[in-house]
């Protein structure tokens, strides 16, 4: 019996939310785990890079488990690494040992990675059925779970309540969201059969990566992954050691950013359909440059709480725009959308170390310029993502590969 489309959406919401709560709940306390584990800015770039390495094998496999299995095995396999990943994160901290706690970010980066590239897929699937926007206030239920689990966060670090059992009432609370969910995920979404991935397998590599809109959007993807995944990982620290915050005011700074990527998200459909995709993208990129410029550049407290606000919003909706971008580009829709994530997911392997390692000479706030180099050329890509002119002929390798 079908799973009414209205079931799919509220789980998808949920399943969006698990991977936002979880998540802001380690963030919310990185100045408490960076004190635990007694590491340097450069260390901590390092711890986070288990974060990143995660994400890299979860999105690179993510790909051909879904077009195998389909989407619902892979979200389910996903989600739970991201709750087992919770108290692992914590006891590495408790314990002092940078490595375990690198790692449980592994996990939870293997988890995130896989299972967001196959609810991504679920969300368009929907979004496609119910001919209607979808996939922003899809992400904008990861955001919503950010403002949760920031709020708590604060309350948590502001009581001195224990990071250990914090990281696994945010794990106990994900399985809760998880079990409940699972049942509404359709089977068979995204599944190719036996007899097309074995006439895949023969034929030459698929042409969608010869797509140059495809590959810009990519890029797209990749500014903006960074711009958001560098306040994820960043924002807290940057402003306990950067702007002078007490770690407190620093989780509080990042629940402010992660209410104005929520805000952003859920109102962003109906902005996106009166004005235009490609037009949002290009104002998007530059509030998330501007914001970033005002925390890198300016010395104050009040703008680098009003900077969070601009980074945030513009933030909030480039990722899953461009995304839907993807998706829209040409056939094989599936497969577009796991290109364009794997090449935005490159920010999330690159982005800690570098931001690290840089952060440890000339300080987080100068390290910032690093994405806001990037989201800048953003804005200059924006204009890929509007729909292909009616009449422009597909490239010539993708009406082959289409053809045969």
């Amino acid at each position: 019996m079908p799973v009414p489309l209205a079931r799919r959406r509220w789980a998808l919401y949920a399943l969006f939310l698990l991977p936002g709560l979880c998540m802001s709940s380690w963030v919310t306390r990185t100045p408490a785990v960076r004190d635990l584990l007694e590491a340097s800015t450069a260390q901590m770039g390092l711890v986070l890079f288990g974060l990143s390495v995660g994400s890299m094998a979860g999105i690179l496999s993510s790909g051909p488990l879904v077009m195998r299995w389909g989407t619902r095995p892979v979200i389910a396999t996903g989600s739970t690494l991201i709750v087992v990943a919770m108290p692992l994160i914590a006891i590495g901290a408790a314990a002092g040992m940078p490595l375990l706690t690198a790692v449980g970010l592994a996990l939870f980066g293997g988890g995130m990675g896989g299972g967001e590239v196959a609810m991504n897929v679920e969300g368009a699937d929907v979004e496609r059925l119910g001919g209607m926007p979808f996939l922003p206030a899809l992400h904008g239920c990861f955001s919503l779970g950010t403002v949760i689990g920031a709020v708590l966060g604060i309350l948590a670090t502001a009581a001195a309540f224990p990071v250990v059992a914090h990281l696994v009432l945010a794990g106990v609370v994900g399985a809760a969201l998880l079990l409940w969910a699972m049942r509404a995920i359709a089977p068979g979404v995204g599944r190719v059969d036996a007899a097309e991935r074995a006439a895949q397998a023969t034929t030459p590599r698929p042409a969608i990566w010869k797509d140059t809109r495809l590959v810009l959007i990519g890029g797209i993807v990749l500014a903006m992954a960074l711009a958001e995944g560098t306040a994820n990982d960043w924002l807290p620290l940057v402003m306990v050691d950067g702007h002078g915050f007490d770690a407190t005011m620093g989780s509080t700074v990042f629940a402010l950013f992660a209410a104005a990527m929520t805000a952003g998200r859920f109102a962003g459909g109906p902005v996106v359909a009166r004005v235009g995709r490609s037009r949002v993208l290009g104002v998007s990129a530059l509030f998330a440059a501007t914001g970033l410029a005002l925390i890198s550049f300016v010395d104050s407290q009040p703008v680098a709480l009003v900077a969070v606000v601009l980074w945030g919003l513009g933030a909030s909706l480039g990722f899953p725009l461009a995304l839907s971008a993807a998706g829209d580009s040409g056939p094989n829709p599936a497969a577009r959308v796991a290109l364009a994530s794997t090449i935005g997911y490159l920010a999330f392997l690159v982005g800690p170390p570098t931001l690290g390692l840089l952060g440890e000479e000339v300080g987080l706030r100068g390290a910032l310029v690093v994405p806001l180099a990037v989201v800048l050329v953003a804005v200059l890509l924006a204009p890929a993502t509007a729909p292909r002119p009616a009449g422009e002929p597909e490239p010539r390798e993708l009406a082959e590969d289409t053809a045969r």
